[in-house]
């Protein structure tokens, strides 16, 4: 009975692919993301990190875009730079207390630049910024974006298979999302997550409301278990307990967090592969080793 009640949305995301009779690729697409660096001395150690990791021939590597724009200089500079070094990059571009106009001319702008991949978000506002713009929601944008520019952009959007923590229910989140997709997205990246379960349920009830767009697991590595408790709290990313509690009895000694982390996130890269996820997309945090080492493990 266990087996049945865990792993039923596994088989039906297989079934799918079986119906649409598209074939899995043996070499999953892997997709990076780093988020744009404050210094110079940031800048530098940046691109020494992309170095490395373009070694896995990542299919693009995204940038990062803070809230409500507040880092748009920097994401398009590191894009430019991704470019420049021959290798796809996708800007995130964000809404929230975003007007038409100023939207308009960031497409403009990335297109000039040669970018074809956007991660189009809703964003967040700055702290001590009220509410404004001209966009309420993500699908605002993607629907802006496509009658702006055609299919000039390939758009991803985010997926939350544990549910946006400011949903007002499940199913509300659910529709959400496939609002965004039946806006024009192309695929979907998802809020990183420890569950499989909760991913493989996701699509599946996706697929039903008629958003079958691939969804691409988004992977954070655990190397600093106070950060990685940090983040999951403020976005709602749920730790599972016996992770926490591993993670805590480790105390300071950063060489067990970090080999526990390995084994947890490729045995974690491991179980959606082999039952379906179509690629990986990893949260670098602009560090190289981890990522390195899952996708070694992976034979990546």
């Amino acid at each position: 009975v266990m087996a049945i009640v865990n792993f039923g949305w596994r088989r039906n995301v297989r079934t799918h692919d079986q119906q649409t009779g598209v074939a899995m690729s043996t070499q999953p697409a892997l997709s990076i993301e780093f988020f744009p660096p404050k210094t110079d001395d940031g800048v530098g150690k940046l691109r020494t990190v992309r170095q490395a990791l373009y070694a896995l021939k990542p299919e693009f590597c995204s940038v990062t875009f803070g809230a409500g724009g507040s880092t748009q200089a920097g994401t398009f500079s590191t894009v430019k730079e991704i470019l420049a070094e021959g290798v796809p990059a996708a800007s995130h571009l964000s809404c929230i207390g975003a007007t038409r106009e100023s939207v308009r001319a960031q497409l403009h702008e990335l297109r000039a630049m040669g970018v074809r991949r956007l991660v189009a978000l809703r964003g967040d506002l700055p702290s001590g910024y009220g509410a404004g713009g001209e966009f309420q929601y993500a699908s605002d944008l993607v629907a802006f974006i496509r009658a702006e520019t055609g299919r000039d952009f390939h758009i991803e959007v985010a997926a939350y298979p544990e549910i946006h923590p400011q949903a007002r229910s499940p199913e509300a989140d659910l529709r959400a999302y496939a609002t965004k997709v039946k806006a024009g997205a192309d695929s979907a990246i998802t809020q990183y997550f420890y569950n499989t379960d909760a991913y493989f349920r996701f699509v599946d009830e996706a697929h039903k409301l008629g958003a079958d767009v691939p969804v691409v697991p988004g992977i954070m590595p655990i190397i600093n278990s106070s950060q990685l408790l940090r983040f999951s709290d403020a976005c709602g990313a749920e730790i599972p307990r016996w992770i926490r509690l591993r993670l805590q009895s480790y105390g300071d000694d950063v060489a067990s967090i970090k080999a526990f982390g390995l084994d947890v996130v490729t045995r974690l890269c491991e179980d959606l592969l082999r039952d379906g996820a179509p690629g990986l997309h990893f949260y670098t945090l602009n560090q190289s080793d981890a990522v390195a080492a899952i996708c070694q493990r992976l034979g990546l």
